[in-house]
């Protein structure tokens, strides 16, 4: 991409009015019926993913999966933990000394976890607002026995398609956008612009911060999680709705811009995709070697397979979301 004009990355201060407004105007509440439970994976259909399968050619793969581990990403008190993995037998049991080792060994193990530990879909019934979630269900929807209705598993065999890469770092000839940098319409339609790239109806868009290249620069979490991060603007609905997409992921710890456009209101883009439009949000999706690959071929689209976990009534995922070219 050539050197764009400077483009400014401010964040930009938003009313509780102002969002509703937007949650109002791209609702899809009713769209597909009082019983609809997809949202925007009602725009992936066989002949969408069709089209998509067919953008392999090279047949090259790109895992967008963090570790699941203990050693990150999860670090402070956002109230989530690394993931904890568990031998249950290991090869100890299969190499005793002075004994001759069985025809026939097993080794097994288990791990804890909150679902939305590391690379992961929100579902939509993650979030709340006002007492409401997607398609108007009440908090009675999700049970201590989990979600009732809206459950991310209903991604099961939906969540696969066309892939977007936006790289908004690489058009600003930088290695990672700062914490605080806020990315607004205008900024990931020039991105998609510069790319020639179009975004349509099914797609899934994946917007690059680089931050965990920055991770992997300073060697430490810092405070990826929860802490101040590049991220996207309340004004990016303006960009992702009106296109029908089915879901957008960040390679960050939350999507939005940290702190975030809103005095008087956590994560309003939340409302605005997951609780009112039905939009899916990917969180913590690492977009590094794609992106790279990106760059080389100019080619900024792909298959891309992310199917949720089938874990029943779970209100977020663990997943390897795959890209292929």
């Amino acid at each position: 991409m050539s050197n764009p004009a400077p483009l400014s990355l401010a964040r930009r201060e938003h009313s509780i009015d102002d969002v509703e407004a937007l949650a109002e105007k791209y609702s899809t509440w009713g769209s597909w019926g009082p019983d609809d439970e997809l949202g925007a994976g009602n725009w992936v259909t066989p002949d969408r993913v069709a089209a998509a399968a067919r953008l392999v050619q090279r047949g090259a793969v790109f895992s967008l999966a963090l570790p699941f581990e203990k050693n990150g990403p999860q670090v402070g008190t956002n109230g989530r933990v690394n993931v904890q993995h568990l031998m249950l037998r290991d090869g100890s049991e299969l190499s005793i000394p002075g004994e001759e080792p069985p025809a026939f060994g097993v080794t097994d193990d288990a791990v804890y976890m909150p679902l939305q530990a590391s690379t992961q879909w929100d579902a939509l019934c993650h979030i709340f607002y006002k007492g409401r979630a997607y398609n108007n269900r009440g908090p009675e929807s999700v049970t201590s026995q989990g979600a009732q209705k809206n459950s991310i598993t209903n991604m099961k065999d939906r969540a696969i398609g066309r892939g977007v890469l936006l790289d908004l770092p690489r058009m600003l000839g930088r290695d990672w956008l700062d914490a605080g940098d806020a990315i607004q319409a205008e900024h990931l339609d020039e991105c998609a612009q510069r790319q020639g790239v179009t975004i349509g109806e099914g797609d899934f868009v994946l917007v690059r911060t680089g931050q965990l290249a920055q991770v992997r620069a300073t060697g430490s979490w810092g405070q990826y999680a929860a802490g101040p991060a590049p991220g996207l603007g309340v004004s990016a609905a303006n960009f992702l709705c009106p296109r029908h997409i089915v879901g957008v992921a960040t390679d960050t710890w939350g999507i939005e811009v940290i702190p975030y456009e809103t005095a008087d209101l956590r994560a309003p883009l939340h409302v605005v995709l997951l609780v009112h439009a039905g939009v899916y949000i990917g969180e913590m999706w690492d977009m590094e070697a794609l992106a790279a690959d990106c760059a080389e071929d100019g080619r900024y689209d792909f298959l891309l397979v992310a199917p949720p976990l089938t874990i029943t009534g779970a209100v977020g995922s663990p997943l390897n979301p795959t890209a292929v070219k």
